[in-house]
């Protein structure tokens, strides 16, 4: 069976949950992963990712590193063509969305999160705090007009594995305390997501 080692409140790990779920794969989790239990630096978690990140996932065909790799090796494993189609013109504005949220919308949030929804002591800056709420609208609001241009999903009709990655990155702008940006796209996106159980179930207080 499937391993997929990393503690939920990630991001990134949650990514892999909401797709293995939507896959209805079996898999064991390994939720203590990333914690002071069983730290992700440590030389034995090394081992496994030398990047010292999660998620890591091990299944037959061995170790596998990078959360939206592992999205698209799972929905191609399983021959799941509505989450990862094989006409290549889909696939790659469904890539280019992945990357676009690993890329360009992660390094807008970071800071802001720590400060409002971690309380993080080292993350007590006011202006730093304004500029990367600024930029963290700044970017969903990128998101907000390609909803509204397709009415419907990320990559256009249907929903993929890009609405998995940014439905989850959503979320957490969606869950944070912050001066939200009016974004009716992307509020209502996130609505039509909440309504699927693989969704829902790591779109909560508990995981921003």
């Amino acid at each position: 069976m499937l391993r997929i080692l990393g503690r939920p409140t990630s991001l990134n790990v949650r990514k892999v949950l909401v797709t293995l779920d939507e896959i209805g794969a079996p898999y064991a989790h390994e939720p203590q992963w990333a914690t002071p239990a069983a730290p992700s630096q440590s030389a034995e978690f090394r081992k496994l990712n030398p990047n010292g990140l999660i998620p890591v996932i091990e299944d037959e065909n061995g170790l596998m590193w990078e959360s939206n790799a592992i999205c698209r090796y799972l929905a191609a494993k399983h021959a799941r063509a509505d989450l990862f189609p094989l006409d290549f013109a889909v696939r790659a504005r469904i890539d280019m969305w992945m990357d676009w949220q690993a890329a360009e919308l992660n390094d807008t949030w970071r800071y802001a999160f720590m400060a409002l929804a971690k309380s993080h002591p080292r993350y007590t800056d006011p202006e730093k705090i304004a500029e990367s709420v600024a930029r963290w609208n700044a970017a969903l609001a990128i998101l907000d007009a390609r909803l509204a241009a397709t009415r419907a999903y990320v990559a256009g009709d249907a929903y993929t594995l890009a609405d998995i990655v940014l439905g989850v990155s959503a979320h957490r702008w969606r869950a944070t305390p912050l001066e939200h940006a009016d974004l009716p796209a992307v509020r209502g996106w996130l609505a039509m997501l909440d309504a699927r159980p693989a969704f829902a179930k790591y779109a909560t207080a508990e995981y921003p």
